[in-house]
């Protein structure tokens, strides 16, 4: 461990995927599958609601700011874990550690906020039809991706400060495979417990606040859904929200795993299994659950992949 006169901790030291080579290197083979499968699959997305102008929905138009996000926040930590893994040395300086803890977070964070606003989009689509055109503008959506972005950016300012605010001057082996909240204040030489509790205050304010918007979206919807009376029209319905609803559950499922546990109780092992789930195998996942069903963008992408002659 490399120290300055005061002792502070320059440098960290990522062990990865596992301690054991083999099975790193495995790990490294099949997260490196997923992570050109997701980059594929958003990508396509995105060429696909971009070219075809039946696609230029407020819906398309989150689920393309969906794709955007997933590869972002996928190749904030995939790229340097993978390469730590083949290489062999884990080493992140300080400074590399916080840049990737801060984007990390904010592009999850405002993950949850946009399928919140995806959450209002189906909303007016199934509850308010028809004055969902004048309400839902292209305008209101812009916005609506702004404030996701900014919120984003704040949750992220305020965990990276109560995160590296923390004393480090002890070990720094980070038990992960790349700078997460609960392994980085760990190794803290100063008490973590008062940062970790404000944290989950904060944090569930936050994100609690935004699945409760999401909830009451769906109660509404449920609600309107069963007052339809014919079984297509419901099934209809229900059809439009039910790609955004595997995906909210998807998103809270994982995220609940990772993050609602406290520091002291950190699991390396299950620490690692978990963040490979939410952080490369959802964002995989997304692009097949929008697009299993929907023959709008199965036909979009028919026309990027197979060009008529």
């Amino acid at each position: 461990m490399e120290r300055t006169n005061e002792t502070t901790v320059t440098k960290f030291i990522l062990k990865g995927f596992s301690d054991i080579l083999e099975l790193r290197l495995l790990s490294a083979a099949f997260i490196l599958f997923i992570y050109l499968f997701a980059l594929l699959g958003n990508l396509s997305i995105i060429a696909a609601v971009t070219r075809d102008s039946r696609l230029h929905t407020p819906m398309y138009f989150f689920l393309k700011n969906l794709s955007f996000l997933d590869m972002c926040y996928t190749s904030v930590i995939i790229p340097k874990a993978l390469i730590n893994s083949l290489v062999g040395s884990g080493v992140i300086s300080f400074w590399e550690c916080v840049a990737q803890l801060f984007l990390f977070v904010m592009l999850c964070a405002s993950e949850c906020f946009l399928l919140t606003s995806m959450a209002y989009d189906r909303c007016l689509t199934i509850h308010r039809p028809l004055l969902y055109g004048v309400i839902m503008s292209r305008k209101l959506c812009t916005e609506l991706v702004i404030v996701a972005w900014l919120n984003g950016a704040l949750y992220a300012i305020f965990h990276t400060i109560n995160t590296f605010s923390l004393q480090f001057c002890g070990p720094n082996v980070i038990d992960h495979f790349f700078c997460d909240i609960s392994p980085i204040m760990r190794l803290s030489c100063s008490d973590y417990h008062t940062n970790e509790e404000i944290g989950f205050v904060v944090g569930g304010c936050m994100i609690l606040g935004a699945f409760f918007l999401t909830i009451i979206s769906y109660v509404l919807i449920i609600s309107t859904i069963v007052q339809i009376h014919s079984a297509d029209g419901r099934w209809k319905a229900f059809s439009t929200c039910s790609s955004h609803l595997a995906t909210i559950i998807l998103f809270y499922f994982s995220g609940s795993l990772a993050y609602l546990s406290p520091a002291s109780h950190y699991s390396p092992t299950q620490g690692r299994l978990v963040s490979v789930f939410y952080s490369i195998i959802t964002p995989s996942l997304n692009p097949v659950v929008y697009c299993l069903r929907n023959m709008d963008m199965q036909a979009a992408l028919k026309k990027i992949f197979v060009p008529s002659k």
